[in-house]
């Protein structure tokens, strides 16, 4: 890998969402950009040059320039390979160094902007993450979310907020009046399986996979149960629904999914009794940029 220096191309890096190709240009543009943020990031863990806000806020561009990276095409270990070269750089650069004050001058510069914003979107390959971080009006609202149709049946998936508090909340709608028992979701162990399970073999013409052929197989997969169930809040419903469900998980489920692929996607299964046994309705949410998103809401409550 050929020697970057350590300063940043511009001030406008931490707030734009890259449309990437997989034309190689796009490829070295993702990679570089991941650098970059990387050699930073690392630099401030070491020489404390940030605020809380700022931190958090470059770990989001660094996770949205690793997303942008993955879905241009560009293999895992040398995005990995990427992030050893960025820290070795970075290590080798003095704290009173002028060349890192300049960039870091260029970060804060660029955060005056990023701070001011209260909505963001991180589109995907199939479904993208809608983000909030302004002040809630309602009893209960998303902070973060993606909505899904699954059948006659529709899904609104996300960190919602209630109460001061927030969580990992699925809202569905189901079309028949059912009511599901419990509810699950499906993700890759990553003690199983280290890379994602992305069939290419059903792709469309222009190369979409669609998201079932994202997910991994149950026999290399976790299943992280819900810990509450509720009639959901009406805020909380998928557009035109009038009545649902809701069910929220455990912390650890959104620590668990920010660690998987963006390219990747989990399944959401909603389990139903009937006489002849349960039966399983599964929604499929597309990983993307979720990482990304819970650390640009955390960098509002820093």
């Amino acid at each position: 890998m050929p020697q970057r220096s350590i300063g940043l191309k511009g001030i406008g890096w931490l707030v734009t969402v890259t449309a990437v190709t997989f034309a190689p240009a796009a490829q070295a543009t993702a990679l570089d950009l991941f650098y970059e943020r990387t050699v930073m990031s690392v630099a401030d863990h070491r020489c404390n040059l940030f605020a809380p806000p700022v931190t958090v806020a470059l770990d989001a561009a660094r996770l949205q320039a690793r997303g942008a990276a993955l879905r241009a095409g560009i293999d895992q270990d040398v995005i990995k390979d990427t992030a050893r070269q960025a820290t070795l750089r970075s290590n080798s650069v003095a704290c009173q160094s002028s060349d890192l004050t300049v960039a870091a001058s260029r970060v804060k510069l660029a955060f005056a902007a990023y701070s001011r914003l209260t909505r963001m979107d991180f589109p995907g390959d199939t479904a993208g993450w809608a983000a909030s971080r302004g002040q809630a009006v309602h009893t209960a609202s998303w902070q973060l979310y993606q909505t899904a149709r699954f059948g006659w049946d529709s899904m609104t998936f996300g960190i919602a907020s209630r109460s001061g508090s927030s969580g990992l909340v699925a809202a569905a709608s189901f079309a028949d009046g059912a009511i599901p028992y419990s509810a699950r979701i499906m993700m890759r162990d990553l003690t199983k399986a280290p890379r994602p399970y992305l069939n290419g073999r059903v792709a469309n013409e222009s190369g979409k996979i669609p998201l079932h052929a994202r997910a991994a197989p149950l026999s290399v997969s976790r299943a992280i149960l819900a810990e509450d169930r509720r009639e959901a809040d009406p805020y909380l419903l998928p557009a035109k629904a009038k009545s649902g469900t809701a069910f929220r998980w455990p912390p650890a489920a959104a620590a668990a999914m920010a660690e998987l692929d963006p390219r990747e996607a989990v399944r959401v299964d909603f389990v139903f009794a009937g006489r002849d046994g349960d039966s399983v309705r599964t929604a499929y949410i597309e990983v993307g940029d979720f990482a990304a998103g819970r650390a640009f809401l955390a960098s509002g409550q820093k």
